[in-house]
């Protein structure tokens, strides 16, 4: 699940957001009313939808809060700094393992050349 499911769909119901993040539905109706990026469609009936984009801001504060261990202040200040997590060259942008397969497999293609 998780990313194919986001693609598959164009609207998510707080139970589908919960199950595809793995984010409790209490902490992503917080996020809604604290950082402000998080702005899902209320139906008459007042059920929410939340749209792709919506889902993808949730993970990016994930990764934030859980990954990178921010506090929701922390989180905030970085996101209205940078809208897509962390810059080039912060911690947390490449992963360092990465970088390492990258380079060896563009020097193995280097030598056969």
């Amino acid at each position: 699940m998780g990313i194919e499911e986001i693609e598959q769909k164009d609207y998510f119901s707080i139970g589908d957001v919960k199950r595809i993040t793995g984010v409790p539905e209490y902490s992503i109706r917080y996020w809604e009313a604290e950082f402000g990026l998080i702005k899902p469609i209320r139906l008459e009936s007042g059920h929410r939808r939340y749209t792709k984009s919506d889902v993808y801001s949730i993970l990016k504060i994930k990764d934030l809060i859980y990954k990178h261990k921010m506090t929701l202040e922390g989180a905030k200040r970085q996101l209205l700094k940078h809208p897509g997590g962390f810059p080039d060259g912060e911690a947390g942008a490449v992963d360092p393992k990465l970088l390492q397969e990258i380079k060896e497999t563009l020097s193995q293609i280097l030598k056969e050349c």
